[in-house]
């Protein structure tokens, strides 16, 4: 879980969000659903996420308002 959170800094920075120990659970819940990739699957997610968001400004946005939205209801 959350191995590839080291190099989405930049998305979490947009999203305004800050990764603890407490969300870094529902974080990573939340990304998996964004790229449809089985949960606790580390490798699978972030390729998908690099493939969804590398280069795609409106995918990047809405990865971004999909955590801050999630994290706010929880």
């Amino acid at each position: 879980m959350s191995c590839y959170f080291r190099h989405m800094k930049d998305v979490f920075d947009q999203a305004g969000i800050r990764v603890t120990n407490d969300n870094k659970k529902a974080i990573d819940r939340i990304i998996n659903k964004f790229v449809d990739v089985e949960y606790k699957d580390c490798s699978p997610i972030w390729k998908a996420v690099k493939e969804k968001i590398r280069g795609d400004d409106k995918q990047r946005s809405r990865l971004a308002s999909q955590l801050r939205k999630e994290l706010k209801s929880l």
